[in-house]
């Protein structure tokens, strides 16, 4: 039996960026672990699958919440001689996700794990930005405040030069805006500082320039979608 990774899109009407063998796997499938059950239903729907919804099993696991109740299903499932699927609410399972602790259970079960192609919004956001792509880290959210947020900003810039590595962060979207214009404010112009909003989507936007580049341009106002932001200092 094989725990099945299972990549969905990271932008709207962006279902043809996820290949024809991820979603003939998925259609075959009736057992789910999810981040949130509402889109993984959604997706699923999207795809046209072998059964109706209300034959499947969705199971949600957020932020290692309901962990037990998410491995008490995969555990069942697979004993019963069922494939289960993971799912993410955006993107690639188990990467800046909580269905990492499945995997790793899957793992300690002797279970098959098959990760799928699909788009993440780190790798894509990292291609896209002429930034360090041998060495880089991935620092989750960061503070939401302005003055926390400036010393982090200070906190990753010294670990990019330190280690000659880029620094990738998330926000949410309605606060994007702030990220940018703290980061301006705080890192120094030689840093390199990226933006990538929207990946495969309809508006997307990726910019990534010298600090002191981006205080030539126009002033730009972040749209309230889904970013990743990167720093790097070149030693």
């Amino acid at each position: 039996m094989t725990l099945y990774l299972i990549p969905v899109p990271i932008a709207e009407n962006a279902l043809y960026t996820i290949p024809d063998y991820v979603l003939d796997i998925a259609r075959k499938l009736d057992v789910f672990i999810v981040e949130r059950p509402k889109t993984a239903r959604h997706f699923i729907k999207s795809i046209g699958p072998g059964k109706r919804l209300q034959e499947m099993t969705f199971v949600e696991l957020s932020d290692n919440q309901n962990l037990a109740e998410a491995e008490a299903t995969f555990l069942q499932a697979i004993a019963a001689g069922k494939d289960v699927g993971l799912l993410s609410e955006a993107g690639c399972p188990g990467v800046a996700d909580p269905g990492a602790a499945i995997v790793a259970r899957a793992h300690r079960a002797g279970v098959r794990v098959v990760p799928l192609v699909g788009p993440s919004s780190l790798l894509l956001a990292l291609m896209a930005s002429g930034m360090n792509g041998q060495r880089f880290a991935f620092q989750g959210y960061l503070s939401p405040k302005r003055p926390e947020l400036a010393r982090d900003l200070h906190r990753l810039e010294n670990l990019a030069r330190q280690h000659d590595q880029t620094q990738l962060f998330i926000e949410t979207p309605y606060r994007s805006q702030m990220v940018l214009e703290v980061a301006l404010e705080t890192l120094q112009p030689d840093t390199w500082f990226g933006v990538a909003q929207d990946l495969t989507g309809a508006e997307e936007w990726v910019r990534s320039l010298p600090v002191r580049e981006w205080k030539k341009l126009e002033k730009k106002e972040l749209s309230k979608s889904p970013a990743v932001f990167l720093v790097y200092r070149p030693a």
